[in-house]
């Protein structure tokens, strides 16, 4: 599975972003589908993640309710709608496939669960 991450960008703080992640390759594989984030000098963080078999969704608390994960029809393009950005949410943001067949939704926050993992794509949100 091949992953390209885009739609990052500047943007003011209480402002909308939309990134998106491209899938090719055997996506039928994937079981999985997160996006985290890495601010500088910070650990790797979990941001969200879509099960690919009936399409439920997971956040943390730290983006619940101003974050969506989604898929289109073709289940090619994963998109995350960020909304009310706060300057915390600055940080490069990557997508990442699991095709682990039996991973639990209570691993999917777990950055190493993941096996394909795209390009990073900069958000950066001003105050």
């Amino acid at each position: 599975v091949q992953l390209q991450a885009s739609g990052g960008g500047l943007v003011q703080a209480g402002g909308s972003l939309r990134l998106s992640c491209a899938a090719s390759g055997r996506t039928s594989s994937i079981v999985a589908l997160g996006w985290f984030r890495q601010a500088p000098g910070k650990e790797r963080e979990f941001v969200a993640a879509i099960r690919w078999s009936d399409i439920s969704t997971y956040y943390p608390e730290s983006v619940k309710g101003r974050f969506t994960i989604s898929t289109n029809n073709a289940k090619n393009t994963v998109y995350l709608q960020m909304n009310s950005l706060k300057p915390e949410d600055t940080a490069v943001y990557f997508c990442a496939a699991s095709r682990t067949y039996y991973l639990s939704s209570y691993y999917f926050d777990r950055h190493t669960e993941y096996d394909s993992w795209g390009q990073g794509t900069l958000v950066t949100v001003s105050s």
